[in-house]
């Protein structure tokens, strides 16, 4: 049976995360005793982890790991290299401010020998005029940069063949904030076979959103720097 680990990275969630870890544990149950729950604490100020590794002491599939503030991107390239390295079949991304759904995963799971990457569509989300507004900016310069139409580069709710990620994840850079953006140029660049699905994306669940529209334009001008020099690895590697 394929292995399936689902990652997650928290910071400072003690309000969602108990929840998160209910709608998300049952999913890994289902597809077999070899899959695994990952959710990686990115050295939050709160309780999240003492939460996470009490959740986990009757969850044998549960696994919790914590590392260093690193900021989202660096969170996940933690979690997927950790999946990749336990021998994950497929690795599945998603958040831990309770905005996805778990009942939607099965039609992902359903396309998983057709595609490296299944991805979700955030249609008609419900999380504030700025994410929006970053969203349509992300797929202009992805255009403008990449030279490809990537339809949502970073949807915290994407399925991916971890055969492929592994190929690839060596040309994202370490601790890189957007790594799923550049993910998913990596997949639709290199012609892997990519599908986009439409997903519910609703409002954050609880707790406090530590993005804020500052953090948003500081992180969009150091990713127009990063691309350039990305778009030179990318080149390099194909």
């Amino acid at each position: 049976m394929d292995k399936l680990y689902i990652v997650i990275p928290a910071y400072n969630e003690r309000d969602n995360i108990e929840n998160v870890v209910n709608d998300w544990y049952p999913v890994v149950e289902k597809y077999g005793q070899d899959s695994r729950l990952v959710i990686v604490n990115d050295g939050s100020k709160d309780d999240t982890y003492e939460i996470l590794t009490g959740l986990a002491k009757d969850r044998p599939q549960m696994t919790a790991l914590t590392k260093p503030n690193g900021g989202h991107g660096a969170t996940i390239l933690y979690g997927y290299n950790y999946a990749i390295n336990e021998g994950a079949d497929y690795i599945f991304q998603t958040d831990s401010d309770g905005q996805t759904l778990p009942a939607e995963f099965d039609e992902f799971w359903k396309l998983r020998d057709e595609y490296d990457m299944v991805i979700g569509h955030r249609k008609g989300r419900q999380d504030g005029a700025s994410r929006v507004f970053v969203t349509k900016t992300l797929k202009l310069v992805c255009r403008l940069c990449f030279h490809v139409t990537v339809t949502d580069a970073n949807t915290p709710f994407r399925l991916m063949k971890a055969e492929t990620l592994k190929k690839e994840i060596v040309n994202v850079p370490k601790d890189y904030n957007l790594s799923n953006v550049i993910i998913s140029v990596l997949f639709v660049k290199k012609n892997y076979k990519v599908k986009f699905i439409p997903i519910t994306f609703r409002p954050r669940q609880g707790g406090v959103n530590s993005i804020n529209m500052k953090k948003i334009f500081k992180i969009g001008k150091k990713a127009l720097k990063d691309f350039a020099q990305i778009n030179k690895i990318i080149k390099k590697s194909n």
